[in-house]
């Protein structure tokens, strides 16, 4: 197939834009999934999105997601009629000369731009062929930073419609240990508080949030175009009290380092606070409550000053005093009433604050200077590079230097690269109600240091990221990443060597192994260590200047193509159909404001849409027998190919159909295979069943992250999943006889005559006297039953309940594991699957163990069972018990006789 170039730069910021949002006439997104992976802090998530033209006539479809602004896309690609189109990331240059030949013919540019604090938008187009289907598949990467104690992994949910076949799945795997996780953000509300399921075993953590379409209309930031918020998992892990978590993988290594039980330092702060007339109002007074909150967290043995300036400089004293109840009552008077006036002499005010920390050093101490502007200079010096220049050498690397940027009229460039030069780091205050928040919290993010004068020491490293740091504060961390001199583990020797108070302090743990990834790297670590490299360059090409700068941003390039990182040095050039317009995006700059699609604009037509009817293809003589609703207990892949990932057509969703038994009236509608009323009553065939009785083991979580329980089941039974009574919802499993094996069929029943029969291979939709066969990845949807098949997965949504069966394979053999993610609102429910945590409690461990529930003491063994609620099935170590003593009723009550 011939191709047009078509260009994705990442470029520009647009702190708003318009959204060209889904006509569900015009095109339907009937799958949207997120799935990210974390492992060693480093999180690799891609968004999936596909689409359908529901149009008699060619559509332009649009793809707009929101991902973390410290991220770095790494892939991007469309799969049309089975072809993929992959984005290659080119230096900036190149790809804009490409770009420039493209838009001379008046193409278009598309944006990926900065959208509120925390996120950029990424947004691209294609035109597709009537009743055709597009994929895309976002890719993109983060470090994540340790902040107050705790780690915070963000995802935006906006598929800009209700979305059948809508999740997010979440995998945490920290060999530390994970110490806590929770969920929060706006999507983590009542509304969506069912349709949030969290597991958390030791080392391995995970979240999955599927909401039903009905919910993603009726959350508290939802509407009918679905849902436009935040899912947030926080958590932190395990740490010990020496050298911190080292992991190593193919030559590489990355070092966590956050130990336990340090005593804090005394400090010296200096707050250098902009009263020019550009704070009026809001901005003055949220200032004084944020100040005001932070001179009451002071300690007794800090020292603090505090300046003022507009075109003059105001102290409250002019030297360091102790932060005494007397003094601080006596700032907090001055902090109240501080008043916005006159111009903006930045230089003098910084030069002012830094000659109060040079001049009253305290042995034993740590010194910051912090400051808050929300204008350029515009009084006194008012040249950047030699104010820069000047806060430089009055500072002389003594003490780090923050810069508070209140609002978007704020030089944050200026700012950040005089934060940089002085080990300090610059960051946005933005406008809005929780602003004194803001800055308090950014405060107590370096309120407690711990250390100073870190140095990061690796014997046998080379490569390496940055080694020295200035303070280590409480709450935070510091992540050094390297090779590994000729992959020589036995040679390789971390050490941390730093000033606690007046002593210097090593941290070494000779016993200490560096943690090995294994034979099946994923390259993961070596990722860390360019992710590291690149966001370091880039930090460095902004301080500095002449051929050390051009140095920086050579290497920077380099990585990011080698690694394939859209940074603001490179652009992605992706492929698509012939004819198709020309994108552009570029990676926004903090503070820029891009215009929209400068270079040209999207062409958007209307069109009808087309009527939908079912197609009779042929029909079949049935046989006749019963004349009761069919029990559809079996379908054998002999008389029906109907798996949903076999001969799938990524058109048509229609599998292949090697023959036809005891079928009438055969139709085809989308991603149904209908075989019209039928009057047998078929019988399921295992085709691997054994007659040895054998058990399956289940696990029963417990609460209080304590080990869960598990029990065994023996036989050939059918279980009682979920009985929802009152949403008329009955579903119901048939172990089979396979070791190590699961369920051989689920059957799920509604009281309005439907009911659905699933296998590994077959998933069959009985309604009144007609039976159908699902076959394809389309959402198929009857009355409130929605049934969607993936590769490895069959998801099942039934009003407010929502289940997921996990297609699992063990020595050839595939069996279903079925798990509940949503319960109904009512909870009015019973089952297997509906079972509590359980609260235990150890009461004797010798001879044997002893476990006591509701009062009652019974025996256990420790043991272990694999989860198969998991797609990757890991094993977890559990209390193993009689049935009876883990359910607290016989098992007889979940038997379906």
């Amino acid at each position: 197939m011939e191709r047009a170039v078509v260009q994705i730069a990442l470029f520009g910021l647009l702190v708003a834009s318009a959204n060209t949002l889904a006509d569900k006439d015009d095109w339907d997104i009937y799958s949207f999934h997120i799935n990210s992976t974390v492992s060693s802090r480093y999180a690799t998530t891609i968004i999936t999105s596909r689409v359908a033209n529901r149009m008699n006539d060619p559509k332009e479809i649009e793809f707009h997601v929101r991902i973390p602004k410290n991220a770095f896309i790494s892939k991007f690609r469309m799969l049309i009629d089975g072809q993929f189109y992959d984005g290659v990331v080119k230096g900036k240059e190149r790809a804009e000369q490409q770009y420039a030949e493209a838009v001379s013919l008046g193409q278009s540019a598309g944006i990926v731009s900065s959208v509120g604090r925390t996120m950029e938008e990424f947004k691209t187009s294609v035109t597709l062929a009537a009743h055709k289907k597009v994929t895309f598949e976002l890719t993109y990467e983060e470090l994540l930073k340790r902040r107050l104690g705790k780690y915070e992994l963000q995802i935006h949910a906006r598929p800009m419609q209700p979305v059948k076949d809508f999740k997010v799945d979440v995998y945490i795997n920290e060999k530390a240990g994970i110490n806590f996780m929770e969920v929060k953000g706006g999507l983590s509300t009542k509304a969506l508080a069912n349709a949030i399921t969290r597991t958390h075993v030791d080392k391995q953590a995970w979240v999955y949030f599927y909401p039903t379409e009905d919910q993603q209309k009726t959350c508290d930031s939802c509407g009918e175009q679905g849902m436009n918020g935040d899912l947030v998992i926080v958590y932190d892990v395990n740490r010990n009290p020496s050298l911190g978590d080292i992991k190593k993988s193919d030559g590489y290594f990355v070092h966590h380092f956050a130990p336990l039980n340090l005593v804090s330092i005394p400090k010296n702060v200096v707050f250098v606070i902009d009263q020019s007339g550009s704070m009026h109002g809001k901005k003055i007074q949220q200032t004084r409550i944020a100040l005001i909150h932070i001179l009451s967290d002071l300690l007794e043995e800090d020292h603090f000053g505090l300046i003022t300036f507009d075109s003059a400089v105001f102290h409250w004293k002019r030297e360091l005093v102790q932060a005494t109840r007397e003094n601080l009552e006596s700032a907090k008077k001055f902090a109240r009433e501080i008043v916005q006036r006159g111009a903006t002499d930045i230089s003098k005010a910084v030069l002012e604050g830094a000659h109060m920390l040079n001049a009253h050093p305290r042995a034993g101490s740590a010194s910051l200077l912090i400051l808050l502007t929300d204008g350029d200079p515009t009084s006194g010096e008012t040249n950047p590079e030699v104010i820069q220049s000047n806060v430089r050498r009055a500072i002389a690397d003594k003490f780090p230097l923050y810069c508070l940027g209140f609002g978007f009229d704020v030089n944050l460039k200026f700012l950040e690269k005089m934060s940089l030069q002085n080990n300090g780091v610059a960051r946005r205050i933005y406008e809005d109600s929780d602003a004194d928040l803001q800055l308090t919290g950014f405060y107590n993010e370096v309120a407690t240091p711990l250390l100073t004068d870190v140095t990061m020491i690796y014997n046998g490293g080379a490569n390496l990221t940055q080694t020295n740091f200035t303070q280590f504060y409480n709450g935070s961390e510091i992540v050094v990443a390297g090779q590994i001199t000729d992959n020589d583990i036995a040679t390789f020797t971390p050490q941390v060597v730093a000033i606690s108070r007046n002593r210097r302090v090593t941290f070494s743990d000779t016993n200490a192994a560096v943690d090995p990834e294994g034979p099946a790297s994923d390259g993961s670590v070596q990722r860390v260590w360019a992710y590291l490299t690149v966001k370091q360059l880039l930090e460095k090409e902004l301080v500095l200047s002449g051929p050390e700068k051009e140095n920086a941003k050579k290497e920077a390039l380099e990585l990011s193509l080698k690694y394939n990182f859209v940074t603001p040095f490179t652009s992605m050039v992706v492929t698509k159909p012939q004819g198709e317009n020309t994108d552009v995006l570029h990676k926004p700059g903090e503070g820029k404001k891009q215009a929209r699609n400068q270079w040209g604009h999207h062409h958007r037509r209307k069109f009808s849409p087309p009527s939908r009817a079912l197609t009779p293809l042929f029909g079949m003589s049935g046989f006749r027998s019963s004349p009761d609703i069919p029990q559809v207990e079996s379908l054998s892949r002999d008389a029906y190919v109907g798996s949903g990932r076999r001969g799938m057509s990524e058109g048509s969703g229609i599998t292949a159909i090697d023959s036809l038994h005891q079928a009438q009236d055969f139709m085809v509608h989308q991603d149904l295979l209908d075989y019209g009323r039928i009057n047998i009553r078929p019988t399921i065939v295992s085709p691997r069943a054994t007659d040895a009785p054998l058990s399956h083991r289940f696990l029963q979580k417990a609460e209080n992250l304590s080990l869960p329980l598990c029990f065994d089941v023996t036989g050939k039974v059918q279980l009682k999943l979920v009985h929802h009574p009152n949403g008329e919802l009955f579903v119901n499993g048939q172990l089979d006889s396979v070791a190590n094996g699961g369920f051989r069929n689920i059957t799920i029943l509604l009281k309005t005559d439907l009911r659905v029969e699933i296998t590994a291979d077959v998933i069959v939709l009985v309604e009144g006297q007609r039976m159908s066969v699902l076959a394809g990845d389309h959402p198929i949807t009857v009355g409130s039953l929605t049934v969607i098949r993936r590769d490895k997965e069959i998801d099942v949504a039934v009003g407010d309940t929502r289940m997921l069966i996990l297609i699992h394979k063990e020595n050839g053999k595939e069996f279903l594991w079925p798990i509940l993610r949503q319960r109904p609102l009512d909870d009015d429910i019973s089952g297997i699957l509906a079972l509590k945590p359980v609260v235990y409690e150890e009461v004797q461990q010798s001879p044997s163990t002893r476990l006591t529930i509701k009062g009652q003491d019974y025996d256990a063994a420790r043991a272990s069972a694999v989860d198969y609620s998991i797609n990757r099935s890991p094993t977890h170590d559990c209390w193993l018990m009689s049935v009876e003593s883990a359910l607290q009723r016989s098992l007889d009550d979940f038997i379906v006789t």
